[in-house]
């Protein structure tokens, strides 16, 4: 149907529905604007989400990503990212391919409204015009028709009238014909226009309007197809995207579908194994026979005092850190069964200073180059990524060299392009950073060789069972557990609610009493050798009160672990400190520890 047909009398209510149409275009013009805006921040915030649970740059973050688990958390937050960079893309498209064109278009679409309209209500005032002036001609017409009906009676009248000259007889008839020519003309006038009228009448209605208002009708289907294009578009953008959020959630499903529970535990095996075997059985120490000797002050003196060693003085605890020569002063004798007594109801003793000490100086990056510090296998990993590394560095200075020395040929063929000796200096630096990464490498897998031949073997490292026997001479002692290394080399302190009790039962009382902790500080004589030792791996003794020991060394024990991980030992009269109990193969002697051998 044609808008010109059959709403030829409805101008002003298709002006007020082309408004309205208008309007229309501009909300959801408004509707689009705001869905773009919702994507942004939408995408805004997904993008925030995966930079905040974003692994740190620390070393912590290479911890991670050696579990499959939290590789696969990573990859989700990337493709998460990507998925944000879509509904970016949606925004985007949605700005460019919706919002700016319906913008344009509303202007253009309000320019041709305005033009239209102003051609209708131009014709419609022409017609009204047209229809005045008829007016004004048929009531002239009208006027003239009575005017001359009026003079032809007054002419009648006095012509019929005796009384009346002949002059005004005249007079009135010549009056009354001059009404009659203006009524003539009048209606001449009339029927003129009158014809003029509804042939413009019959054109405005049938003509002029019908192709304003049919303009009108394409310009309102017009606007509905780009309302419909523009809806289609709407959807297309969504769907445009939807192959790659597709990809960014398979890539969520594989990396997820990635994870490996048994290979991330055997992932901690990797990055804690100290290369150390567990401990071994707990030996019986049989306190039997000595509560039996201490059952009075005077057992422990009898005829084998004449086989006392003259004026033996046990010597006290070495603190490792300090060097003063101090000696402390007598400790006054009492009965083994009272020292007995105190030790066992005593509380255990702090002997975790060293460790601490040691400890934080390693966490402060004080450890040795060649991680001698470290547990045999984490000492062996580390080496190896320090290899990699310094292989990395090695292969890309080669690459800049190979880049340099084309660079070098090519000014060699063309001297226009550059100088070739300018390259050389560059080309020596590389050369000597190459040397030295070598070396460097050269060393640490020197290293590495090492470690890896030392590494023991499950049937070398088993520890040995001691022997203990249940004679005169039995030792009386409760062992204190020993320091376990961490993965970053600081002992970490095990603490016993047992305390460790040296008491030698001779029959020749002895000359002093163990000392007490605050006695640890204090040097005194020298001490008797209770057994030897092997090294089992190399140690650098950096610290003050620690000697240093190569591998299969034989040395000499004269002081036991009392808990805190650290043996103290002798190499001759001059050399002595503490060495890691874990590096070392304790072998005591009988008198000394009741037949027992340790590792």
């Amino acid at each position: 149907m044609s808008w010109g047909s059959e709403l030829w009398d409805q101008f002003d209510n298709l002006e007020k529905h082309t408004q309205w149409g208008i309007e229309f275009v501009e909300k959801y013009t408004k509707f689009v604007k705001e869905r773009s805006e919702i994507e942004t921040n939408y995408a805004k915030q997904i993008r925030n989400l995966s930079k905040k649970y974003q692994p740190k740059k620390n070393s912590r973050e290479e911890e991670e990503s050696k579990y499959t688990f939290c590789r696969a958390f990573l990859t989700t937050l990337n493709e998460l990212n990507d998925y944000a960079g879509q509904h970016e893309v949606i925004a985007e498209n949605l700005t460019s391919q919706i919002i700016i064109e319906l913008s344009r278009y509303l202007q253009e679409l309000k320019a041709e409204r305005k033009s239209h309209f102003h051609d209708g209500r131009k014709a419609q005032q022409h017609i009204e015009s047209s229809w005045k002036q008829l007016e004004s001609c048929k009531r002239r017409f009208e006027r003239d028709c009575k005017e001359a009906d009026r003079a032809q009676q007054y002419f009648e009248k006095m012509d019929a009238d005796i009384n009346v000259t002949k002059a005004d007889v005249e007079k009135a008839r010549q009056q009354a014909q001059m009404r009659h020519q203006m009524a003539a003309d009048s209606k001449s006038d009339y029927s003129a226009y009158l014809q003029k009228f509804n042939q413009e009448q019959n054109e405005h209605y049938y003509t002029v309007i019908p192709n304003i208002f049919q303009k009108l009708q394409d310009m309102e289907e017009k606007r509905i197809d780009r309302i419909g294009v523009c809806m289609k578009t709407f959807a297309d953008v969504d769907r445009q995207v939807l192959p790659i959020v597709g990809k960014c959630l398979d890539g969520m499903t594989k990396a997820a579908e990635s994870i490996e529970p048994k290979t991330d535990s055997k992932q901690v095996v990797e990055s804690y194994k100290s290369g150390f075997e567990p401990p071994g059985d707990v030996e019986f120490e049989d306190y039997g026979q000595a509560m039996k000797r201490t059952a009075s002050d005077t057992s422990l003196s009898n005829s084998r005092d004449v086989k006392e060693k003259p004026k033996e003085k046990s010597k006290g605890k070495l603190w490792p850190f300090m060097k003063n020569k101090n000696k402390s002063p007598k400790q006054h004798k009492e009965p083994l069964s009272h020292r007995l007594n105190d030790f066992m109801t005593s509380k255990p003793k702090m002997h975790c200073l060293r460790s601490l000490r040691r400890g934080l100086s390693l966490k402060l990056g004080s450890g040795p180059e060649d991680f001698s510090h470290l547990p045999p296998e984490q000492r062996r990993k580390k080496l190896q990524g320090k290899i990699d590394e310094l292989n990395k560095d090695i292969q890309k200075e080669m690459d800049q060299r190979d880049a340099l020395t084309k660079m070098k040929d090519v000014y060699v063929k063309n001297p226009q392009m550059g100088d070739p000796a300018s390259v050389d200096p560059r080309l020596s630096e590389i050369g000597q950073n190459i040397e030295k990464l070598q070396f460097e490498v050269q060393k640490f897998e020197g290293w590495l060789a090492e470690v890896e031949e030392r590494m023991p073997s499950k049937s070398d490292t088993h520890r040995r069972s001691g022997l203990y026997e249940t004679q005169n001479n039995t030792t009386v002692s409760t062992n204190c557990a020993q320091d376990r290394e961490s993965p970053d080399g600081s002992y970490t302190e095990e603490q016993n609610s047992e305390t460790q009790v040296k008491a030698n039962i001779n029959p020749i009382p002895p000359t002093s009493t163990t000392p007490e902790f605050d006695d640890e500080f204090d040097d005194e004589e020298t001490l008797p050798t209770i057994g030897t030792c092997k090294a089992l791996y190399p140690f650098e003794g950096h610290n003050e009160g620690t000697i240093s020991v190569a591998e299969g060394e034989l040395l000499y024990v004269i002081e036991e672990d009392k808990g805190d991980g650290w043996t103290r030992v002798r190499r001759n009269e001059d050399e002595e400190g503490y060495v890691p109990t874990s590096y070392v193969e304790v072998f005591l002697e009988t008198n000394a520890k009741g037949a027992m051998t340790y590792i």
